[in-house]
């Protein structure tokens, strides 16, 4: 039987009703002050509930895990009763959705951390070729260099191993099904995971096996809240020739492929329930090698999502390669809240405003048109 983007597929103990998923989408419309999420959220994630299986936007475990101005968090009552509202109103409609737990370690600047102290970050290493969004006034903001970090101390990091557990309980009572640990883009666990920016003499630092020991614990920790199996962990391996290409949010990997297979081994023995691969999506970016996709498909055995530059044929294509078990559609899903219905028509898609991504009204966020008005 042919797998398509309609077929049904069993993550744990879910049947999810298609393959088509939102993927978690930073988008910075949570309720000021105090980062919560409101029911504007609740509206757009109500309309793309016919998805498969989503995830929030990027979701901060504590407050010193936010990067960007007006996203969301998970460690108030405030923000876990503005989430719970959500969670209800899209298992309303039959949908599965998983909480992103997020930290951007030094992806930030000391006007988003308490009291203006320095991020944190595995090591004192200022983050290059990126932007963090703060705020200047009511509404109103802009784009500047993250600030250089403090390294945290064994202890620390330990802590922060401890605010995910916590962000977890937060979760589950807030209602989500499941939760997804952000380790891609270079925050604060990809952070711990690069020699790149870990230049740590503990034992989270040195070897590989080191570094990749911050995961470990972390979904070790978040195993005793959620099943395993209700648990996903996402990368952004990038391969590339060009130096260029290679830094990506001032991280430069040797050999991403021992890296990423190393850790999906890991991650397999861990028994989590995904992995999700967020692929390079900036014009001419580099594609994942053929030989790295068959070759994480061989060392991990649990469900793998795949997101980038996919439309619905390339999708297809990637099911039926065994590359993939489920797709994201990033931008696409934005513009078009109903698309696994406008996949199902073959209707045409809307186009994304861009201007209106990050912060704002409903405008370019709740305001797209469906097929039927």
């Amino acid at each position: 039987m042919t797998t398509t983007l309609f077929s049904p597929l069993t993550l744990g103990s879910l049947t999810l009703r298609n393959r088509i998923a939102l993927p978690p989408l930073t988008r910075c419309r949570s309720s000021q002050p105090g980062n919560v999420p409101n029911e504007m959220m609740r509206d757009y994630y109500v309309q793309r509930a016919s998805a498969g299986f989503m995830v929030t936007e990027g979701t901060q475990i504590e407050p010193r895990g936010q990067g960007y101005a007006w996203t969301p968090g998970i460690h108030s009552a405030e923000q876990i009763a503005g989430w719970q509202t959500i969670t209800q109103a899209v298992k309303a409609q039959g949908g599965t959705i998983f909480c992103q737990l997020w930290h951007v370690g030094r992806v930030s600047h000391t006007a988003l951390q308490p009291d203006q102290q320095a991020p944190v970050a595995p090591s004192a290493l200022a983050a290059t070729n990126v932007r963090v969004f703060i705020e200047t006034g009511p509404g109103e903001g802009e784009l500047v260099a993250p600030s250089t970090p403090r390294a945290l101390t064994t202890q620390e990091v330990q802590q922060v191993v401890e605010y995910y557990r916590l962000a977890a309980i937060n979760a589950r009572q807030a209602g989500f099904d499941g939760i997804e640990l952000h380790a891609a883009n270079g925050y604060l666990i990809n952070q711990f995971i690069s020699a790149h920016t870990n230049h740590r003499t503990d034992q989270y630092g040195g070897s590989l096996t080191n570094r990749l020991r911050f995961l470990k614990e972390v979904v070790e920790a978040v195993s005793t809240v959620f099943d395993s199996e209700r648990i996903g962990v996402r990368f952004s391996p990038l391969f590339s020739t060009t130096e260029e290409d290679r830094v990506y949010l001032g991280i430069v990997e040797a050999d991403p492929a021992e890296i990423y297979l190393a850790a999906a081994k890991m991650l397999n023995e861990l028994n989590i329930g995904y992995l999700s691969i967020a692929e390079a999506d900036w014009d001419n970016s580099p594609a994942l090698p053929e030989s790295f996709r068959d070759a994480l498909r061989a060392t991990f055995s649990a469900v793998i999502m795949l997101a980038g530059r996919y439309d619905q044929a390339k999708a297809e294509e990637a099911l039926t390669r065994g590359w993939g078990d489920l797709v994201g559609f990033g931008r696409t899903f934005i513009a078009n809240p109903d698309l696994p219905l406008r996949f199902a028509q073959q209707k045409a898609l809307n186009a994304v405003e861009l201007t209106s991504l990050y912060g704002g009204s409903a405008k370019g966020y709740t305001d797209y048109p469906t097929i039927d008005n």
